[in-house]
């Protein structure tokens, strides 16, 4: 049974595990795709790519992947991005997206109609295209409108490499022994300046506002997800106070992070909440080298002489910035845009995802966020397929009401939301998340591994009877070795997971 039509505007992760969901629901998607192929941020041909030919995940490959598919042996604990996109084309083939997808195109309008469903515009070529559809879900991104500050005499740079912001850093060895400042103090700008101090002999200068607290890809052999992305991690936030998760997380941070001054870097604000958190499994060690040098922002440029904000000077060769991102949803009609009072930063939404006053139309991941994506929007797109397959209860009017306030008073887009606090949410909305479990080995290995897909697939709609030994098999090989060997004493266990009763 045709449960109607669905537009999908963006062939990413969001995209195609929305299509996967709906189809199964019953739906008939259609997916509006810019590039001539999927993948999204992970194709780096596609000019809405930031990913830079040699770059690699800075989260592991089990939380940057969706539970129906595996990456093969050979890939690494970090795979490359060449890695993702090859898992994101074969989970389009198992479900036959390809069907479903309209490629080069571009969305120019999306408008509700005035009784129901919504019509969506587009360009194919040099041709203008408008189709009427009954619910529509913007998955296009959102990390591919770059911010640039506004630096006095930025435009004047004269350093023979020029400016670009990090999004544009496609050719690393253009930057090869010179002069690089590279502004910003976020995941993007540490790991374009870890990347290019392990280069070349010219001298990378990381300029920041802030010193954030930054935590490692690994931590003594074990991938950070299984430290700061844990199901007891996230349950463990609902029941304490603003100051108490302060608190905890500075302790967290400085056991696992340790104090960036150590390093030689800046020190970090006392207040942890302004300080800030990022990733970089190099950019300490780099510093502690002195193959970075930190300086504070960029006051202005003249020519190729740039002044930071404590008077001292240098020359460069060029500038690259990251410095984020803005929202960009230009398609978006004027009455839907003020519906939803979206600005450069966020939108209000109930539970990041429906409107009230937009029913059919649902948004996928335009939050910001500290982990990885794909097991979060996987679940958003389940709770949104199931709303409307009618699989579960949908929010009513009052719910999505008090949703978009909570979003108002919590301010939802105003910061970073973490991987596993996500997750769980859209899980528990979708009605799969797995808190009922009894057995009580299961139980702890649930609660002390890292959050991923498979942990969403044991029960409720679309469970998959292989979840259960997949996560098992995760928790076994990657969980730290302390943990492991506590609950394997406690179940007759080797730290591996084989039991002690067998050969």
């Amino acid at each position: 049974m045709n449960k109607g039509t669905v537009a999908i505007v963006g062939g990413g992760v969001g995209g195609l595990v929305a299509a996967r969901y709906l189809k199964t629901q019953g739906f008939s998607p259609t997916i509006f795709e810019s590039h001539d192929s999927f993948g999204g941020q992970w194709n780096r041909d596609n000019p809405n790519s930031g990913i830079w030919p040699d770059m690699r995940t800075n989260t592991a490959h089990f939380v940057t992947k969706l539970s129906d598919v595996q990456y093969p042996e050979k890939v690494h604990i970090f795979p490359r991005n060449t890695d993702v996109l090859a898992m994101l084309k074969d989970f389009a083939k198992m479900h036959g997206l390809d069907a479903f997808a309209r490629f080069r195109v571009t969305v120019t309008g999306v408008f509700k109609k005035k009784c129901t469903g919504y019509s969506v515009e587009w360009i194919q070529g040099c041709e203008s295209k408008s189709a009427d559809f009954d619910r529509v879900i913007i998955a296009s991104g959102r990390f591919n409108l770059p911010e640039v500050p506004a630096i006095t005499g930025l435009d004047s740079f004269s350093g023979e490499c020029g400016v670009i912001h990090a999004f544009r850093y496609k050719n690393p060895e253009k930057y090869r022994d010179k002069n690089i400042i590279v502004l910003g103090g976020a995941v993007s700008a540490l790991e374009v300046a870890s990347d290019q101090a392990m280069m070349g002999n010219g001298q990378v200068y990381l300029s920041q506002r802030r010193q954030r607290y930054v935590v490692p890809k690994m931590f003594a052999g074990t991938p950070f997800e299984y430290f700061a992305f844990t199901r007891q991690g996230a349950l463990g936030l609902e029941n304490m106070s603003g100051e108490d998760l302060l608190a905890s997380q500075k302790e967290f941070l400085l056991r696992y992070g340790c104090d960036p001054a150590r390093y030689g870097a800046p020190a970090t604000d006392p207040d942890i909440s302004r300080a800030g958190v990022t990733v970089s499994q190099h950019y300490l060690n780099l510093v502690a080298e002195d193959r970075i040098d930190v300086r504070p922002c960029i006051s202005k440029v003249d020519g190729k002489t740039v002044t930071f904000a404590d008077g001292q000077e240098v020359e460069a060769d060029a500038i690259i910035l990251g410095t984020g991102f803005e929202l960009n949803l230009p398609f978006l009609s004027d009455e839907i845009a003020e519906t939803i009072n979206l600005g450069p930063k966020g939108l209000e939404l109930a539970n990041f995802t429906f409107h009230p006053d937009l029913p059919g139309l649902a948004f996928v991941g335009l939050w910001s966020q500290r982990g990885s994506y794909p097991v979060v929007l996987e679940q958003q797109a389940r709770w949104i397929a199931y709303c409307w397959g009618g699989a579960i209860m949908a929010p009513g009017e009052k719910a999505l009401r008090h949703g978009v306030q909570h979003c108002i008073d919590e301010n939802h887009h105003g910061g970073y939301r973490s991987q596993n606090e996500m997750a769980i949410r859209f899980a528990k909305l979708a009605g799969t998340d797995p808190s009922k479990i009894e057995d009580p080995e299961l139980v702890e290995i649930l609660s002390n591994n890292a959050v991923t897909g498979e942990m969403f697939r044991i029960v409720g709609i679309d469970a998959d009877p292989n979840a259960e030994a997949c996560l098992r098999s995760q928790f076994w090989s990657y969980a730290a070795p302390d943990v492991r060997l506590e609950i394997a004493r406690r179940y007759g266990r080797r730290i591996d997971g084989s039991s002690l009763t067998t050969g």
